[in-house]
This record gives structure tokens, sequence and C-alpha cells, in this order.
């Protein structure tokens, strides 16, 4: 078991370079976006595909990194928001409910017998009424440059605390984790991105085992997705299927292998990717909205 579990550690500490690498480059590189390399929509499909299953598969491993990299990348290479937000929701809320119920069982966490991680739960999806309904105030009367740079911004600082902070146990607090709960959602209703890294990272910090709050951050984004979904569809908005359905099939795939990656892989070499990739994605988020 030793060696598997160091071959499965290196494994995805590859992936997730490959994956920080490639997301960098077809940010930057207009010739290797999606849009621009592929006209036939077969090729793109495999591609949207891959790109939902490398993304979700971070973000069912690490409780981060899917709608965070996925909304401004789709919408940089070429898509409408409200296709890429609707979208992603939709794929989102079949990959997090999966995620959830595959950690469940795979015992990274129990929403039954453990009352403390299905109140966290219950919680996180619970403040994301009251966090999304203040975020279309504020998204209504501030300019995108700054509430994409405050995310980041947000992102970037928890990630060097965390490295900073590396072997600091927390105790648990209702109060932080309420707070982390709101901010989360208000960041996922300005922007479309920033709930996991919050989320996850802030859990950390309020005292929540890693593997605890990887579980716990699919399941809640995965019920806030849902809310979400049913909102649109009865306002009428129409769903683009020829972007949803790729990514709902790469994010629904790679949920088996991101769970059992969880399980395998112990709890303080999770914490530590966490640190690092939530300081990548504050880092790239930054740059997006500054450079582009």
């Amino acid at each position: 078991m030793p060696g598997k579990t160091e071959l499965l550690k290196w494994v995805w500490a590859g992936t997730i370079i490959v994956f920080a690498v490639g997301l960098v480059a077809i940010t930057f590189i207009k010739e290797l976006s999606p849009t621009y390399c592929f006209d036939n929509y077969y090729q793109l499909f495999v591609i949207l595909m891959l790109l939902a299953f490398f993304a979700e598969y971070i973000d069912s491993s690490l409780g981060m990194g899917y709608g965070t990299t996925l909304t401004p990348l789709l919408i940089i290479v070429g898509f409408q928001p409200l296709q890429v937000v609707t979208a992603l929701l939709f794929s989102e809320f079949i990959s997090g409910i999966t995620a959830g119920i595959l950690h469940h069982k795979a015992d990274n966490v129990d929403f039954i017998r453990d009352t403390k991680s299905r109140k966290v739960m219950l919680l996180m999806a619970s403040c994301s009424i009251a966090g999304t309904l203040l975020a279309v105030t504020v998204a209504l009367n501030l300019p995108k440059f700054y509430v994409r740079l405050y995310i980041g911004l947000m992102i970037l600082a928890i990630g060097v605390f965390l490295i900073l902070k590396s072997r600091t146990n927390y105790l648990f607090s209702w109060k932080r984790i309420t707070v982390i709960g709101l901010l989360a959602a208000f960041n996922k209703g300005i922007s479309g991105g920033g709930y996991g890294p919050l989320l996850t990272s802030g859990q950390l910090l309020s005292g929540i085992k890693e593997k605890n709050a990887v579980a716990i951050t699919s399941m809640a984004e995965g019920l806030v997705c849902f809310v979400a979904v049913i909102i649109y569809l009865l306002s009428g908005t129409e769903f683009d299927w020829k972007l949803t359905i790729p990514l709902t099939l790469g994010a629904f795939i790679s949920v088996p292998g991101a769970v059992l990656t969880v399980k395998i892989i112990p709890a303080n070499f999770i914490r530590g990717q966490i640190a690092y990739v939530t300081l990548f994605l504050g880092i790239l988020m930054v740059a997006k909205t500054i450079l582009l």
C-alpha cells in the first residue's frame, strides 16, 4: 500500500502541474485556445470534455478549481458569459452531488453519523442564498475589474496564509465557518468562481479536517448549483446544451478517480496541495484581471 500511495501522490501532483501549465498556456496564448484551434464541433466536444475532466478531477480531490478556472477560461476563448455560467452550474450540480455521495461511501466523510460534517455542509449550502443576494446587489454597482481583483487577492492571501501556517491546527469555530460560507457564496454570485478555493481553505482555518473539507465542499457546491439551475430554468433561460453536455460528461467521469485519490492519499499531503493550489489560482485570477 505505501508503494501505491507514493505512486498516486506523484501521479496526482503531476496531474496538477500539467493542468496548471496547460491552463496558463490556454489563457494567455490565443492560438492554443479550444475555439481557435478546432472548427469541427466533435473535436471541440472532446477538448471541452477533457478540460472538464481535468478541472473536476482537481476540484473533487482538492475541493476547488472547476468554476474558478473554467469560467474565465471559457469566456476568454469566446463563449458568452450566460452560456458559460449556466453550463458550469448544471455540470457542477451533477458532479458535485455525485462527488459528495461517493466521498461519503468512501468514508472520506460521514454525512449520516457525523453530525458536525452534515451541519457544516447544510450551513454552507444555506449561506449561498444570503451571499448570492448580496452579491447581485454589489455586482450591479461595481465594475467587473474590481470584483475579479477582489476575489483573486482574497484567494491569493488565503493561499499564502495556509502555507505560512501549514503546521497549525485550528479549533473548530461555527462563527468562522458561517463567515467563510457567506464570503464563498458572495464570490460565486458575482463572478461564477472563487467558491471552492475559499470554502475549502476556509474550512481548514475553521478546524475542519482536510478530507472532510473536500467532501463537504463538493456536496455543498452541488446543492448550491442545483438551486441555481432550478432558478434559471424557472426564469426561462435557455441552456446551451452543446456546451453543457461535454462539460457535464467530462466532469462526471472524473469523479470516481478523484474520490479514490482523496481516500488513499495522506491528509497532510492534501493540506499542502490545497495551500499551493489556492495560491496558484489566486495569482492566476489576479494576472487575468490585470493583463487581459
